[in-house]
């Protein structure tokens, strides 16, 4: 995509499909497709992982992106992702609620996922934003991509020297595959000074 410093490559396991026009990104998932650890689950049960579209990054960033999701399960979602390995990753994903209606929602996975509900959107269109500053992460969304809302900062154990991926990647642990479509992308080396307006 053209504003990316990076090449989005397909890793993890193949599955569902995705194009783009150097601009927009439409990504599908596969069919009963996740990356979550549940963490009611007992040790050494295999945990949910599928395709992400990501490219490598080091230092401070922000990755913004308008998120239009054609929800019809629950838990359908479209995510940007950063991953470090199998056991540290992190989602901010607009994902569809067990109440049928359109939320923002976090995970946070070191060993074992959390999942963390913020509040729910009108319609099936976000800003999702990722920003990576020192050894932390802030994650934002926002209604018109300039007025931001804090989901959540926190770290996943990497220092701000080594690299992670980030990305984007669509989610359907319930159903028979999801679609969203990645717009208005935007990719910044600028650090966040305030976290909490998101400027």
């Amino acid at each position: 995509m053209t504003a990316l410093p990076f090449e989005l490559t397909a890793r993890g396991p193949a599955g569902g499909r995705w194009t783009t026009d150097g601009t927009t990104l439409e990504v599908v998932s596969a069919a009963k497709s996740d990356l979550f650890i549940d963490p009611t689950a007992a040790p050494g049960e295999a945990s949910a992982d599928l395709t992400r579209l990501t490219g490598e990054v080091m230092g401070p960033f922000q990755l913004i992106a308008r998120v239009t999701v054609d929800f019809q399960d629950r838990f359908d979602a479209g995510v940007l992702v950063v991953w470090v390995d199998g056991t540290t990753w992190l989602k901010l994903c607009f994902e569809f609620s067990p109440a049928g209606r359109a939320s923002v929602v976090s995970v946070v996975t070191r060993g074992v996922s959390d999942d963390a509900n913020s509040w729910d959107v009108p319609g099936n269109t976000v800003y999702l934003r990722v920003s990576r500053m020192r050894h932390a992460f802030a994650l934002h969304s926002s209604a018109d991509g300039r007025t931001w809302q804090l989901v959540r900062v926190c770290s996943i154990g990497v220092p701000i020297d080594r690299p992670v991926e980030v990305g984007f990647l669509a989610q359907s642990p319930n159903g028979a595959g999801c679609r969203a479509v990645f717009e208005d992308v935007t990719f910044t080396t600028h650090e966040l000074s305030d976290t909490r307006d998101g400027s």
